[in-house]
């Protein structure tokens, strides 16, 4: 993630210390300014590095927004928590979710007509930030529901004492647009090499 503080580097747990080390220094020589529209300036030297580990499957960037607490559902949309008593809620329209309800939470869902319509959880976790995951099942697009999602998550990140941030991908407008109608600060960009 580029901020405009400087770089915040993760790697996955099984990629080799020489191979990050190699990512952090990279890193360490990105400028410290607010371009976020850019690629990285390292970009071409990440994706040799990383290349030269495994095949790169994909590339994401896009804006990272923290999240201000956000207010309450509007009235009529039921908003709940999910967890496994209530992941049966997301069969059938979320099911590659059903697996992740253990470790995601918190985990929120919009209901309706008897399922989740709309869901936001904890995708990315550390003691003092998470980062959402969202999705809206394609038969309830364009009514609100992913935005009543990610609030109810975001409060509920704010209750478990950790900050909320939503990332979303640059060609991506209609979730751009959730961060910003609930307030979110954009703070950065990540950028994932998979």
């Amino acid at each position: 993630m580029r901020t405009a503080a400087g770089p915040i580097l993760r790697g996955r747990a099984d990629l080799p210390a020489d191979l990050l080390q190699r990512l952090q220094d990279l890193s360490l020589r990105e400028p410290a300014d607010q371009a976020f529209t850019r690629l990285p300036a390292e970009h071409d030297r990440y994706l040799a590095a990383l290349a030269e580990h495994a095949p790169i499957e994909k590339i994401w960037a896009g804006p990272a927004f923290v999240l201000p607490p956000a207010p309450a559902p509007a009235p009529g949309l039921d908003v709940v928590n999910i967890d496994e008593g209530a992941r049966e809620r997301l069969a059938g329209r979320f099911d590659d979710w059903l697996e992740d309800v253990a470790h995601r939470r918190p985990f929120v869902a919009v209901i309706a007509e008897g399922a989740a319509a709309a869901i936001c959880a904890s995708v990315r976790i550390s003691p003092t930030v998470h980062c959402a995951g969202v999705e809206t099942h394609p038969d309830f697009r364009r009514r609100g529901y992913a935005l009543a999602a990610v609030a109810g998550w975001a409060n509920a990140v704010r209750a478990c004492g950790a900050t909320p941030f939503y990332s979303t991908s640059w060609d991506n407008l209609a979730s751009q647009q959730v961060a910003q109608r609930l307030g979110g600060q954009m703070v950065g960009v990540d950028f994932h090499v998979i």
